[in-house]
């Protein structure tokens, strides 16, 4: 395992790029009044070029860990911006989207126990 923390910490590193990514683009929409407006957000501009990063880190983990692996492991940023949602904008967090939470977290542990 000490060999492939690099990376580990690449896959971390572009979830949580991603993860940014996803919640600048969200701030740039609400900033905005219609598409075109929202292309030229400083907080869109900033989410692409968060994804651009997040794809370099992806690129790099997926060298060695395996993209059946990581690529399932990536939905963690799909918990993280549900949570950051609904903190930041009052988005819905109810019973459908707890139960999704948990199942996405319930099959990321299993798909790390081999």
């Amino acid at each position: 395992m000490p060999a492939l923390l690099p990376y580990y910490a690449a896959l971390v590193a572009a979830i949580a790029v991603g993860i940014g990514g996803q919640v600048l683009l969200k701030a740039g929409s609400v900033r905005t009044g219609d598409v075109a407006a929202q292309l030229f957000d400083p907080f869109t501009l900033a989410g692409l070029v968060a994804y651009a990063l997040a794809a370099i880190f992806y690129i790099a983990a997926i060298k060695k860990i395996p993209i059946s692996l990581a690529f399932p492991t990536v939905s963690v940023s799909y918990v993280a911006v549900a949570l950051i949602a609904h903190y930041v904008w009052g988005e819905p967090l109810g019973l459908p989207q707890l139960a999704g939470i948990l199942l996405i977290i319930a099959g990321i542990v299993l798909l790390h126990q081999g």
